[in-house]
């Protein structure tokens, strides 16, 4: 089982979507992050490597901080990047 998909929703008005694309041939795989908050209501996509630990701990940063409103400590990070785990090939 692969999951594919995960969504996520923080304070009031503000989600993200994180999706798997496999690439075909010549093409890499990534992980694609929508974030849809107020000011941007038609997202903004981040690409993430899916076998990269920096990649992924940074997109899990940017995830905290735009659902959450603010920088979050360590722990905060932490459970949002253990869903794009999911997503990884980590």
């Amino acid at each position: 089982m692969r999951i594919t998909r995960i969504d996520f929703e923080g304070k009031p008005g503000r989600y993200a979507t994180a999706q798997r694309r496999v690439g075909g041939v010549g093409t890499a795989n990534e992980v694609v992050v929508t974030i849809l908050t107020t000011d941007q209501p038609n997202g903004r996509e981040h690409h993430v490597q899916p076998d990269c630990e920096e990649d992924l701990w940074s997109m899990a940063e940017c995830i905290q901080h735009h659902l959450e409103g603010g920088r979050g400590t360590n722990s905060d990070i932490h459970a949002y990047y253990a869903e794009l785990l999911r997503l990884s090939d980590l």
